[in-house]
Formats: structure tokens, C-alpha cells, sequence
């Protein structure tokens, strides 16, 4: 069996006594799977997440009422780099509000990159996040483990890959274009989609590679081949700025929960 690291959890609810709701003793649990090391000698591990009956926690972009992951691996040694593999996550509207994330089980891979690949890497954070039911409060885990390079790949993580969005070209992609206009505290970008539909209800998140840029909801059309999503960019000094439209992603939902990844686009 593959060894799992314990993660010590704590929860602080911000949610009013009027509310009378009472918070369940094992609300969220969380392990650490170790991974493999990989062809190009990254360290493929996970972070894995069982939460109580009912209970959801969020994608990297949350949505309109969603609670954003934060990840602090400073403490960790022998790390250069660390990139995620999200699985597609689901589409939740309630009151209004559209939001994305998990229903009660996550496992994210994780891809460590050593800074020498002789040494094992030791993993060492702090991970913030929101676990949702009819209300929401902010977790905190607190995770620690070493990785050794010579473990066997994992299926558990394997299938979690598997669960990632489409590729834009799989999905037809023909071209990706980007228009910025200035607006009193930011851009308004409208990115042209040209892919085939994935049904007759879609939506597409729009993310910057700058996580301090607010992205509003995007607006989303669909005429003919063409997708086209419209959001607002605000940045913490709320002013026009230069915008690089190779860091810009926009994730289209559609029907039979189809989703597909558009990285970068061209002005």
C-alpha cells in the first residue's frame, strides 16, 4: 500500500451563534499520496481530501460565492517548483449564484520539481481553503511528508489525471483571440472562442496567472462557432494595466459535464 502522511486539521468556523448550526467532528480529513517520480523527473504526489456528507470544498476559481485555495509551501526543502493538475470540477447554482468545486472527495495531484534530484523532496505547508454545506467556513491543513523517488505510480492519482479537462485542440479549437479595452479601475477583456459547442448551456471561467487581478463572472455567448466570454480585470491598484494574453485561461463548461481548457490567447 502506498504510505499516506497524517495532516493535522484545523477548522475555524465563521458562522454566527444565531445560525444554530452545529459543525461536524470530522468535517474534513486529509493525506498527502506520495507519487512517483516521473519521466521528466518531476515528483508526481497528491493531495487528497474526504469531507462530511454533503459538505463541498472549491476549485481554483471558486465562482461568485466560492472561498479561493491558497497554498504556502515555503517551508518545504528541495522544492524549485510546484504545479497542480486540477480534475474538472462541477457547476453548482444556488440562489443565484454559480460557483465550482467538489462534492465531498478531492484528490489534486501535485507536481513537485526537485531543486536537486538526487535528495528527496520534504513537503512542508499550509493550505487555506472553504468547505461549504448550507453554510461556509475556512479550513486550515497543515501538511508534512517526505517523498521518495522510487515509489510505484498510483493508480488512485493516475484516475485523478485521467479526470482533468479536455485539451482545447482535442475539443476543435480553430483560434483564440483576445480584445482588452480600459475601464475606471482595470481592463474588460472579451476573448473569441472559435470551437464547436459543448451543448446548449455553456460557461466559461476566464483566470489571469496573476491570482491578485480580481476576474468578475464572465458573460458568455454563443453565436454560430464562435464562443465569445466578456469579464472584467481589476487590479489591486484598481487602474488600466499591460496585459499578458499568454497567461490568460478560459475554461468552458458545457453538457454532460464537458469541460475544456483554453491556455493563452492572441490579440
Amino acid at each position: 500500500m502506498k504510505r499516506r502522511f497524517a495532516l493535522s486539521v484545523a477548522v475555524a468556523a465563521l458562522v454566527s451563534p444565531a445560525m444554530g448550526q452545529e459543525m461536524p467532528a470530522n468535517i474534513l480529513s486529509a493525506t498527502l499520496r506520495e507519487g512517483w517520480r516521473t519521466e521528466a523527473g518531476t515528483q508526481m504526489a497528491a493531495l487528497e481530501l474526504r469531507l462530511a456528507p454533503g459538505w463541498k470544498t472549491y476549485w481554483r476559481a471558486p465562482g461568485e460565492a466560492g472561498i479561493p485555495p491558497q497554498f504556502d509551501w515555503s517551508e518545504s526543502e528541495n522544492i524549485r517548483a510546484v504545479a497542480f493538475h486540477w480534475p474538472k470540477p462541477e457547476v453548482f447554482d444556488l440562489n443565484g449564484m454559480r460557483t465550482f468545486g467538489y462534492h465531498e472527495a478531492l484528490v489534486l495531484p501535485v507536481e513537485f520539481s526537485a531543486a536537486d534530484a538526487g535528495r528527496p523532496i520534504a513537503v512542508k505547508a499550509r493550505i487555506d481553503l472553504g468547505v461549504c454545506n448550507e453554510i461556509c467556513v475556512p479550513v486550515t491543513v497543515s501538511v508534512a511528508g517526505e517523498l521518495s523517488p522510487g515509489a510505484a505510480p498510483d493508480p488512485v492519482i493516475g484516475a485523478a489525471l485521467a479526470r482533468m479537462p479536455e485539451p482545447a485542440a482535442r475539443a476543435g479549437l480553430r483560434a483564440a483571440r483576445c480584445e482588452a479595452e480600459p475601464i475606471r479601475d482595470g481592463l474588460r477583456l472579451t476573448s473569441r472562442l472559435a470551437m464547436p459547442p459543448l451543448g446548449p448551456d455553456e460557461v466559461a471561467v476566464v483566470e489571469l496567472s496573476d491570482r491578485t487581478v480580481w476576474v468578475s463572472p464572465a458573460e458568455t455567448r454563443r453565436e454560430g462557432g464562435e464562443l465569445s466570454a466578456t469579464a472584467d480585470l481589476v487590479p489591486s491598484d484598481a487602474k488600466p494595466f499591460a496585459l499578458d494574453r499568454s497567461a490568460v485561461r478560459i475554461t468552458v463548461f458545457g453538457a454532460a459535464g464537458r469541460v475544456v481548457e483554453v491556455e493563452g490567447c492572441t490579440g
